[in-house]
């Protein structure tokens, strides 16, 4: 099965040239360091334009992996709870980039509430802009979507030990990619202020903690689902603490502080 793109043309150039120029300038040209991947990264899903710099300084933070699971929220409230997609491909301008089937089994083996569902994942666009990316930086690699739909935390914690035992399973290095954004449409100081308080339960890797926090100060993190889940699979796989690579908002580009949409890059080696 082909995923097709869906915002490719909106997020993201259609053209596979303009698309590699704009990933050339966003990462400065820049390759991947000689180093251990990280358990998992934090990344911000909005369109290149506003999000990109930030997402290109996380996967560009440490070494990269063969092997990615994708975790984004489902703007779109289409198909199950938690919807993977197991063969197949998604395409994009670069061309295909395979799922990774022995790995995608794994996980539906471990995570009772998991579906093969392609319908939550034909619209959203939280993973799909993560993908060329991965593309650009890791040549050749493989992956697993997953679309996270439910807020409920022992879904998400269910979720997240079902995929440390598929990683850790693995036979190798697996990076976990948690596509989120932070605060909308508020002020930019009040936004950080907000911020700050989820980012520093992130950086704790206390997923119990972070949803606590979203909740009690309404902060619009749209990624929260699959973080709680990414955090508590990369504490099961011996995560103590994570590193903040950057943060920012969508005013540096537009000049408008007002009202952003902020973004962050975290590292969980």
């Amino acid at each position: 099965m082909i995923r097709r793109p869906a915002v490719a043309g909106a997020f993201y150039p259609a053209g596979e040239d303009s698309l590699r120029s704009d990933l050339q300038a966003l990462t400065g040209g820049s390759r991947v360091p000689d180093a251990p991947p990280p358990r998992a990264l934090l990344v911000p899903h909005a369109g290149y334009t506003y999000s990109g710099r930030i997402a290109a300084r996380t996967y560009l933070s440490g070494g990269l992996p063969a092997r990615f699971v994708v975790l984004g929220p489902n703007h779109t409230g289409e198909g199950e709870a938690i919807a993977v997609q197991s063969e197949g491909a998604w395409r994009t301008p670069f061309g295909d980039a395979p799922i990774d089937a022995p790995l995608a089994a794994a996980v539906l083996a471990e995570v009772g509430a998991a579906r093969v569902d392609p319908v939550a994942h034909r619209r959203e666009h939280s993973i799909e802009v993560q993908i060329p990316f991965l593309q650009h930086l890791a040549p050749g690699c493989r992956f697993v979507p997953i679309c996270v739909g439910t807020h409920r935390l022992a879904a998400l914690i269910d979720l997240g030990r079902g995929l440390a035992r598929a990683i850790a399973a693995a036979g190798g290095p697996v990076t976990l990619v948690l596509s989120s954004d932070m605060t909308h449409y508020e002020a930019a100081d009040e936004a950080e202020r907000r911020d700050r308080a989820a980012l520093d339960r992130i950086l704790a890797i206390d997923p119990e903690g972070l949803l606590r926090v979203v909740r009690e100060e309404a902060i619009s993190m749209c990624g929260v689902a699959p973080a709680v889940a990414g955090l508590e699979a990369a504490r099961a796989l011996g995560a103590t603490a994570g590193r903040l690579v950057a943060y920012g908002h969508s005013g540096e580009r537009t000049g408008d502080f007002a009202s952003v949409v902020a973004y962050a890059g975290i590292t969980v080696p």
